[in-house]
């Protein structure tokens, strides 16, 4: 990896820890609180690609793991990873991976269909496939099922979608100027 490569998963990585340390919202009888994590993780999928945002989360997760206190509120150390969250902190790591491919993929042309790739990057990267290590986890953890948990966090797909939107708009205006994506 390039120095370049790795300024650039270094800063994504602390941009992921400043979106994750925004205070979450938490909601009742759901131990997984809204944060903007998920959308630090789409933004170093589609604007990084597949192995400089994975080097992105995977320096966020380690930075977690050590201890210190990057996840959303203040929290660190192994224990998280084996909590309610920890499947949503592993997906991470593949949806980031599959936002990039999906980015580079489609993310091309014209503006409608630049953005439209954006948009389902971040669909699949940032939401299916965080989703489907995180429910699965969630259900096991808390042990409330399967479809219990998966109707635990359709309350979060409102938030998810307007993740999807932003980081969508953002990696199409940033691409324009400053194509990391293509390099």
């Amino acid at each position: 990896m390039t120095s370049k490569n790795l300024v650039l998963a270094a800063l994504f990585a602390a941009l992921i820890v400043v979106l994750s340390l925004m205070p979450p919202i938490p909601l009742p009888g759901i131990p997984v609180p809204v944060t903007l994590q998920t959308l630090g993780v789409m933004l170093a999928g589609v604007m990084l690609g597949p192995w400089r945002g994975a080097a992105a989360c995977l320096l966020y997760l380690a930075l977690a793991a050590v201890g210190l206190p990057v996840l959303p509120g203040g929290r660190g150390g192994l224990g998280v990873f084996a909590g309610p969250t920890g499947g949503f902190l592993v997906g991470m790591l593949l949806g980031v991976v599959v936002a990039g491919l999906v980015a580079r993929a489609l993310a091309r042309g014209g503006m409608w269909r630049s953005l439209g790739g954006y948009v389902l990057a971040c669909l699949l990267g940032g939401i299916v496939a965080v989703y489907a290590i995180g429910v699965p986890w969630l259900a096991t953890v808390t042990q409330m099922g399967l479809s219990k948990a998966a109707m635990a966090v359709v309350v979060f797909l409102p938030g998810d979608l307007a993740k999807v939107a932003v980081a969508s708009w953002v990696a199409w205006r940033v691409e324009r100027v400053w194509p990391l994506l293509r390099r």
